[in-house]
């Protein structure tokens, strides 16, 4: 699992207006402007990441670890944390019992949600203040790296072989919609490339 920043135009608001849309109100002076209202993303919202600022929407992916096909996904706007939607984008229809993740969604919630469901957790370890990570707990993170970071293909490719992941919407619905388009041309295109490889393979033995 893991969640990829999908940015969207920034919006060009005063800080009082930002105030009201974060109190989920509407800026009095839209109502008489109502063109620049319907221009107007009031769901997206600014994080930061690695010390940047970034504003928009994210993308939460559960991906096969396997074919790195997108099992489930789920869209919010940019700062809600990725272990927000753990449960919602975990596939209990998925026969495989190990979960990855990076650290982000490590929890002792998490954590017993997984064993009390039958996971086994391969979740990233996290330091602590004053508690670095033990010299096996790392060794533990860089052998899980190597399957989780499949997850990183799937980002990869949809910013630099599907044109990028910048949408132009307005409002979650429509960010919604279109980065699920975006998650379903990746899979098309990742199925695409399987049966590719499935029919290379069985001529070579034929």
């Amino acid at each position: 699992m893991d969640a990829s920043i999908v940015p969207v135009p920034k919006q060009r608001n005063s800080r009082e207006e930002n105030a009201r849309i974060k109190r989920g109100e509407t800026p009095p002076e839209w109502a008489v402007q109502p063109n620049k209202r319907r221009q107007k993303d009031t769901d997206a919202r600014w994080t930061k990441k690695h010390g940047q600022s970034h504003y928009g929407y994210k993308n939460h992916l559960n991906v096969d670890n396997q074919h790195k096909l997108i099992r489930y996904f789920a869209v919010t706007d940019a700062s809600v944390h990725d272990s927000q939607v753990f449960d919602e984008v975990l596939d209990p229809a998925n026969t495989g019992a190990d979960v990855w993740a990076d650290s982000a969604y490590r929890s002792a919630e998490t954590e017993q949600t997984l064993k009390g469901n039958g996971y086994r957790s391969r979740i990233h370890h996290k330091a602590n203040r004053n508690q670095p990570l033990s010299e096996h707990k790392q060794q533990l993170n860089r052998t899980r790296s190597i399957v989780r970071a499949r997850v990183e293909h799937v980002f990869g490719f949809q910013e630099n072989t599907q044109g990028g992941k910048f949408v132009r919407t307005i409002g979650i619905v429509r960010a919604r919609a279109k980065i699920g388009m975006m998650n379903l041309g990746y899979n098309l295109k990742r199925y695409a490339w399987l049966e590719q490889r499935r029919h290379r393979v069985s001529a070579s033995y034929a």
